[in-house]
């Protein structure tokens, strides 16, 4: 407890150093004190934080949906707009002093010097000398106290031209990618297809097709809409096995029953199967499971099916079940399988793959890392996952993992773009 609340206030720290930051950048900086604009945007730093906290604490304390569905939008996309105009201002912080230097080298080499007519010369009038006094003895006199010169008001007027085209810029920019981020989320995933090679598939199953999609995440903003959208492009590439491997929701059967009906439509002519992902288990698991399967999609909880094309299909609970006495159980779900028959796992979390490697496992098919969703999120995401996206080999064991075709938090993807995954499968016997 003591741990997590260090971690929370080393958090909110950091967050209200960034909020000030942003504050002092595109708002004190580019304004005038008292003016209007000043204080709008000084309002604006102080609510959209308090949404963006709404927003993420709204579901976990049982708030209605639709007050979750106010909050969600301005509340999420102000955490994706705060993240990368930080970023564009730091940037801006290495263009600020060469831009203001320019401008002022470029003021003064336009300022005419100042000329003046030579008075005439005349002849100098005698001076009279007066007597002079004895001097007193001189003390050594300090050196002068140095004093910087007050700004001028051309000083003033360039130093804030350039914060308003720095912080203009960064704001721009941020908006422009978060704007083009959120359009990719909401038009929904595309396919991307890849060959993995299988030594124990049959040449009967060369090219089977498995539509690999995960982090649906059915929410107050992604809803009904969105499931269709997956269904639609999921049924187009006519696969002959469909996967879900976890997080397709972030709230109850109760609020978001009806934005996961369009699933009953996927069409497959093996099944559609499905298994638990983290978010599940923030959602109530075991009502989510008994729903997909009323949709028509087959959980596989710690279990394996046979499927006819000649390869086992196995599903595991996510690692986040552990907590409720369920999680992966791998001996369950493998054991006592015939290993000469190649094997397909779909474990929602890529850090099971070592699990699969012990239990013989030759295709592991994963979600969860998103890509990172937001660069660079991937290089925090690569931390804590063995993979972030695509294919690769551990050991005898292949894993896969998808980008997935929705988005958490933040309706907005930079850098990892949503997708739809065809795996085919090859057979080297073919």
């Amino acid at each position: 407890m003591v741990v997590f609340l260090l971690v929370l206030i080393v958090v909110l720290a950091l967050l209200g150093a960034v909020h000030w930051y942003v504050w002092r950048r595109l708002v004190r900086d580019v304004t005038t004190r008292g003016s209007l604009p000043r204080r709008l945007g000084t309002a604006a730093v102080v609510v959209l934080p308090l949404l963006s906290f709404a927003a993420l604490a709204s579901s976990r304390a049982g708030a209605p949906f639709a007050l979750q569905q106010v909050v969600a939008w301005p509340g999420f996309l102000w955490l994706a707009l705060l993240l990368y105009v930080t970023l564009a201002l730091a940037v801006g912080e290495v263009v600020r002093p060469l831009l203001l230097r320019r401008l002022t080298r470029r003021a003064q080499t336009a300022a005419p010097a100042a000329v003046t007519a030579p008075a005439p010369v005349t002849a100098p009038e005698p001076v009279p000398v007066p007597e002079r006094a004895p001097a007193a003895p001189e003390e050594p006199a300090g050196p002068a106290p140095r004093t910087d010169p007050a700004p001028t008001p051309a000083d003033v007027s360039r130093r804030l031209f350039v914060s308003r085209v720095v912080g203009g810029a960064a704001a721009a920019a941020a908006v422009g990618t978060v704007g083009y981020g959120t359009y990719g989320v909401l038009r929904g995933p595309r396919i991307k297809r890849v060959a993995v090679p299988l030594a124990k598939i049959p040449r009967a199953a060369h090219g089977y097709r498995i539509a690999v999609v995960s982090d649906i995440h059915l929410g107050p903003i992604l809803g009904r809409a969105h499931t269709r959208r997956i269904v639609d492009t999921i049924n187009s590439a006519q696969p002959d096995l469909i996967a879900i491997v976890g997080d397709l929701v972030d709230g109850t059967v109760e609020n978001l029953g009806p934005a996961a009906e369009p699933l009953a439509e996927l069409r497959a002519r093996h099944g559609s199967f499905f298994v638990t992902g983290n978010h599940e288990y923030f959602s109530g698991a075991d009502a989510w499971v008994d729903h997909v399967r009323e949709l028509g999609l087959r959980p596989l909880r710690n279990e394996r099916v046979e499927i006819a094309a000649g390869f086992d299909l196995a599903g595991v609970d996510d690692v986040a079940g552990e907590s409720e006495g369920q999680g992966p159980d791998f001996a369950r779900a493998l054991g006592d399988r015939d290993r000469a028959r190649a094997s397909v796992l779909l474990a929602h979390q890529p850090i099971v793959v070592h699990d699969a490697v012990r239990h013989g496992v030759d295709l592991q098919l994963s979600g969860h890392t998103h890509g990172g969703q937001l660069w660079p999120g991937n290089y925090l995401a690569e931390l804590a996952n063995p993979t972030v996206a695509g294919l690769e080999r551990y050991g005898d064991t292949q894993l896969y993992v998808s980008r997935g075709a929705g988005a958490w938090g933040p309706p907005v993807r930079v850098g990892a773009p949503s997708d739809i995954t065809i795996v085919e499968l090859a057979s080297k016997q073919a």
